[in-house]
């Protein structure tokens, strides 16, 4: 059913998504959703919540440049399918206004630095970025280039873009840029 809704939300759009669409795409009743959902909203928070907290996998290649080229990599061809771009739409809709997708939105940028803070602590601990970095606010500064180009301009983003914002997030960071507020 989770798999039903993401197809549901990247054909229709969250605006025009209803359970009896996603019922029909999931090939069951309506009322099984509803057994498990009060609403569609909750419904589409578990499903985007579920489909991004395993779709980014958090390396550990030995060295942080290639790690964080990994994370920017697999951020930029997660945010540029279809259901990526459906994320997008959704949490940048009016449908935030609702609290549950409100926080998805909290819930899986936390949930994503969470799972990441390891690659920059295992480059603080072999000593390739200075003790006193934040991983969040490192990875904040890594993810902000990708999403302004995807939120705001639309300008084209690939694995260009990605390297690049690892050199820059690298070069701030062993500045001393990016340490704990």
């Amino acid at each position: 059913m989770l798999e039903a809704a993401l197809i549901e939300l990247t054909t229709t759009g969250y605006t025009a998504l209803t359970v009896e669409g996603v019922a029909r795409r999931a090939g069951v009743h309506k009322t099984t959703i509803y057994r498990n959902w009060k609403d569609s909203d909750g419904l589409v928070v578990d499903a985007l919540t579920s489909h991004f907290a395993t779709d980014i996998p958090i390396p550990d290649t030995g060295a942080v440049e290639s790690d964080l080229r990994v994370l920017a990599r697999s951020l930029v061809a997660t945010m540029t399918t279809r259901a990526g771009r459906a994320l997008l739409s959704t949490v940048l809709s009016d449908a935030v206004r609702i609290p549950r997708l409100a926080e998805v939105k909290r819930t899986l940028f936390e949930d994503r630095f969470r799972r990441a803070e390891p690659v920059v602590t295992r480059a603080v601990e072999r000593g390739e970025l200075p003790e006193d970095t934040d991983p969040a606010e490192l990875l904040k500064a890594l993810v902000a280039p990708i999403y302004f180009r995807l939120v705001f301009t639309g300008e084209p983003v690939d694995d260009t873009t990605a390297d690049r914002s690892v050199r820059v997030v690298l070069a701030a960071a062993n500045a001393g840029a990016l340490t704990a507020p």
